[in-house]
């Protein structure tokens, strides 16, 4: 899997680069601004382009303004933010294109190697990444609809979902909240039957239930 990384700190950058590396994936380049990452973008056309939001020259959102330009004009590039702390609007930002290949972390999460990795190879087949932080502020953000079909699920069961979109297995999940594999499944259909998701061989529903709680 082909990486572009966009970070203005040469240690972080330099560090995630490796880390990386040692983790299997092809660093196809590395640039420390938001005019570098697009043009980098589009030449090497990487799997997955990490971001970190505050890039030169103000270091406020250039990396946001370039992960969502980075989204309209390269679709198949996934896209995984790096920050650290959590706006809400910066998240339904990037949502604006879909869920699909989106990702944003806390960089404190970064120092778990694997957890890391997994999220960036989760962003670049399409997949979703996000922070249980900001899938927190997510769910705070949308309880104050009355009209949401997420606020039918227990508290349990949108644990379980955040974890989905937070990219979890089951086994990690159950692992996660201390229950077993078996509980884990039956939360998920529970989960599907309140969200309308009939089973179907053309549909995958843990997909649909991330995006469904992602986009509502």
């Amino acid at each position: 899997m082909r990486v572009v990384i966009a970070e203005d700190s040469t240690l972080l950058r330099e560090g995630l680069a490796r880390l990386l590396a040692e983790a299997g994936f092809d660093v196809v380049s590395q640039v420390d601004n938001a005019e570098r990452l697009l043009a980098e973008v589009a030449r090497h056309r990487p799997d997955v382009a990490t971001i970190d939001i505050r890039l030169p020259p103000t270091r406020t959102d250039e990396g946001l303004r370039a992960a969502c330009e980075i989204r309209r004009r390269h679709p198949d590039t996934g896209v995984l933010v790096l920050s650290q702390y959590v706006r809400v609007s910066y998240t339904v930002e990037l949502l604006d294109e879909g869920a699909h290949g989106v990702g944003y972390l806390l960089k404190d999460r970064v120092s778990d190697v694997a957890e890391f990795a997994a999220a960036v190879r989760q962003v670049g087949t399409g997949g979703s990444a996000f922070d249980p932080i900001v899938i927190g502020q997510l769910v705070a953000r949308r309880d104050q609809l009355a009209d949401d079909p997420l606020r039918t699920l227990s508290d349990r069961e949108r644990d379980v979902l955040a974890l989905m979109a937070a990219g979890r297995t089951n086994q990690a999940i159950a692992q996660r909240l201390g229950i077993a594999e078996r509980t884990v499944e039956k939360h998920c259909t529970a989960i599907f039957v309140k969200l309308g998701l009939p089973a179907g061989p053309a549909d995958h529903r843990r997909v649909l239930a991330v995006l469904r709680y992602l986009n509502a």
